[in-house]
């Protein structure tokens, strides 16, 4: 519990840092990728068999598509409601769409299917709300606050995990925590077009994070648990740049695209 305590607070900061040196939509993409789940495998790798933590990363891969719903509800609600509303309806959709997800109990082909295509629909069916990529001021009280809250949030999450059913435990234990901590700050304080871009970049990461998962359990098949874990870090990332690279020569294109404005000149008086 403390190493994900531990794990949580980091990524929620470090999540907050690339946001204010580099725009919401690179926060977004750095807490969408597995920078807490893929320590934890780690160290499940070095205590569990091949098999076993072949099973689990299924199972992570089985609540993926339910994340995404949640950053998608998440974005939608933004532009009409204020950021309690939208944290519990993107909430209420998890739950939803992951209890489904577990009862259609999807085989491992399907599963791994569902987990990768589901975060480029995920991105694509964002708002668009238009915003320049840019440095944001976080203040450092605001990075505090941003990192207690994911720590508490996460403490709660695993404490109730122990003591309701095992399928509800499953899915509160794959909430995704900095995806309900950093939208919540940023949707009052920066704006609908800047929680839009932080949870877009949320999905396009979360392609690395299916990426990692399906690449593990492939490797463990094969592979050495050493050699799949290493393996599957450098898919994750390759993903995560190939996503990013997507997105901005879509960026590129888009404003390419759009016609000339005219030079303004004054109109000659009769």
């Amino acid at each position: 519990m403390l190493l994900k305590l531990a794990l949580v607070g980091a990524a929620a900061l470090a999540s907050s840092l690339a946001a204010r040196r580099f725009g919401h939509a690179v926060g977004g993409t750095l807490a969408g990728l597995p920078v807490i789940a893929g320590p934890i495998m780690g160290f499940v790798l070095l205590q569990a068999p091949p098999a076993q933590a072949g099973a689990i990363a299924l199972a992570t891969l089985a609540c993926l598509p339910a994340t995404v719903a949640h950053g998608l509800c998440f974005a939608w609600c933004a532009t009409r409601l204020r950021w309690g509303a939208a944290l519990l309806a993107a909430n209420a959709a998890y739950l939803a769409i992951g209890a489904a997800l577990l009862a259609l109990r999807l085989p491992p082909a399907a599963t791994c299917a569902a987990a990768l295509l589901s975060p480029a629909l995920g991105a694509l069916a964002m708002p668009r709300r238009p915003l320049t990529p840019a440095a944001v001021a976080i203040p450092r009280a605001e990075l505090a606050c941003r990192v207690a809250a994911a720590m508490a949030v996460a403490g709660v999450v695993v404490r109730s995990a122990g003591v309701v059913p095992a399928g509800l435990s499953g899915l509160l234990l794959a909430v995704p925590i900095v995806g309900n901590v950093l939208p919540s700050f940023t949707l009052p304080r920066h704006g609908v077009a800047a929680t839009v871009a932080l949870l877009a970049g949320f999905a396009r990461g979360l392609l690395g994070f299916a990426a990692f998962f399906v690449a593990l359990r492939a490797g463990l098949e094969r592979l050495s648990p050493g050699v799949a874990y290493g393996l599957a870090w450098l898919v994750a990332l390759l993903a995560a740049l190939a996503v990013r690279k997507a997105a901005a020569a879509a960026r590129a294109g888009a404003t390419s695209s759009r016609p000339a404005s005219r030079p303004w000149r004054p109109r000659r008086s009769p």
